[in-house]
């Protein structure tokens, strides 16, 4: 299972996405995707980022922003990531 943030520099709302996830505890299992860097990303998430991704066994399950901490948490509790 990997959790991936799509994000891209400069953008205020993916730090504080990037902060939530420090502060739940799995930033460190976090990979950050710039979608500035892949057209199809792109087109998909450039205006809703941030957007983070859960593929579990190749089904994918997504949270939009915004969220909080809490609203966070209980996304990934209900995924198995505690």
């Amino acid at each position: 299972m990997s959790i991936i943030l799509y994000s891209t520099e400069g953008c205020h709302l993916c730090e504080q996405a990037y902060a939530l996830l420090t502060e739940v505890g799995v930033a460190g299992q976090v990979n950050v995707i710039d979608i500035a860097f892949d057209d199809d990303l792109f087109s998909r998430y450039g205006v809703t980022i941030p957007v983070v991704s859960l593929n579990i066994n190749g089904s994918v399950s997504e949270l939009g922003w915004p969220f909080d901490a809490s609203e966070l948490s209980n996304w990934l509790k209900t995924h198995g990531i505690n």
